[in-house]
């Protein structure tokens, strides 16, 4: 009876915890580049009628981004709102696939040679 509870318990928490894995942690910034760009202008509006009617809004960006070496690639993204322009942002890139996600960033967490060639 014990080795069953113990066995219940250990499932239980290993439940609880892939739970609490997939509701915080966001599976699109694992293996990724990171690179550093700012919102420079508005995006580009792009707007996708639905199967039921409604419109599915989302925001465009093409600008150029730097690694922490600042080498340079133009990175295509979108949004689902428009972005704050001069915002500096974390993109995470993978290859094959572009931007997976992004999160907006200080200019003190951007790595020294990044933030000169974004100011």
């Amino acid at each position: 009876m014990k080795k069953i509870i113990i066995v219940v318990g250990i499932v239980l928490v290993i439940l609880i915890g892939s739970l609490f894995f997939i509701q915080n942690v966001n599976i699109n910034r694992f293996g990724t580049d990171e690179y550093y760009t700012t919102i420079i202008g508005d995006g580009n509006k792009m707007e996708d009628k639905m199967d039921d009617g409604s419109i599915l809004v989302r925001y465009e960006y093409d600008l150029p981004a730097y690694d922490k070496d600042s080498n340079q690639k133009t990175l295509t993204f979108t949004a689902n709102k428009q972005l704050r322009k001069n915002a500096y942002l974390l993109l995470f890139v993978k290859d094959g696939k572009g931007v997976t996600s992004y999160k907006e960033v200080t200019a003190e967490e951007i790595p020294e040679k990044a933030v000169k060639m974004l100011e």
